[in-house]
């Protein structure tokens, strides 16, 4: 005669099987919660808009001084930061960018002006200085004549549109989702010389992997 024995600390199929659908729903939202975060990064994009490259050389000077204009727009649904300017694939450092980023003076008729040289002074530098071709209008916080980190340009010479006030970079400029700004920036000594004038170079202005070469026509000053 064999005795019944009884395991009392086994679990009962019913638990067991409430156990089992409580595990399937809680992996399944995870699931579900992981992909959905996944479709999300994946949808926000970094894009950045460039409108009415310019650039300029100073025919007169055979050693090449030169300088560049751009408006830049973050169009796509991430905070981006301009950090690289190339131009026929020499790097413009940061101290040589001049921006203005306030868009209560980057106003949408600023940003789809034709941008102007405003000329060249004794010092090879574009700046607010009365020999640049530029009257002051005080409009810049630290505006002083002749200040070398500040340019103010007024692109149509009217008090229409704002006038422009560009701050000497130190760094890459930040632009949130669909935030403008325009860039003057002076490239290095011998990227371009009076020769290049009437030539087409590449132009280059990148937010970390984001943007892409723009061809651009030389023009002389």
């Amino acid at each position: 005669m064999f005795l019944r024995t009884s395991n009392r600390k086994a679990i009962s199929v019913v638990l067991t099987t409430m156990i089992i659908l409580v595990a399937s729903v809680v992996l399944g939202t995870g699931v579900v919660i992981y992909g959905t975060s996944l479709f999300q990064t994946g949808a926000q994009q970094e894009e950045i808009t460039t409108q009415g490259i310019k650039v300029w050389v100073n025919s007169s000077e055979p050693t090449g001084i030169a300088w560049g204009a751009a408006g830049v727009r973050n169009s796509g649904d991430k905070i981006i930061s301009v950090d690289n300017i190339l131009v026929r694939g020499a790097t413009v450092p940061f101290t040589q960018w001049f921006v203005d980023s306030n868009q209560s003076r980057v106003t949408s008729e600023n940003f789809q002006s034709q941008f102007n040289s405003t000329g060249f002074n004794l010092n090879a530098n574009m700046t607010d200085s009365e020999d640049a071709g530029v009257t002051p209008t005080s409009q810049c916080a630290t505006d002083t004549t002749n200040d070398a980190t500040t340019l103010e340009i007024d692109l149509d010479g009217t008090a229409t549109k704002p006038t422009l006030c560009l701050l000497q970079s130190t760094g890459p400029v930040s632009l949130t989702t669909g935030q403008r700004m325009v860039i003057y920036f002076k490239m290095p000594a011998g990227v371009l010389t009076s020769i290049d004038s009437g030539s087409t170079i590449s132009v280059s202005i990148f937010a970390g992997k984001t943007g892409a070469p723009t061809s651009v026509t030389v023009a002389n000053t």
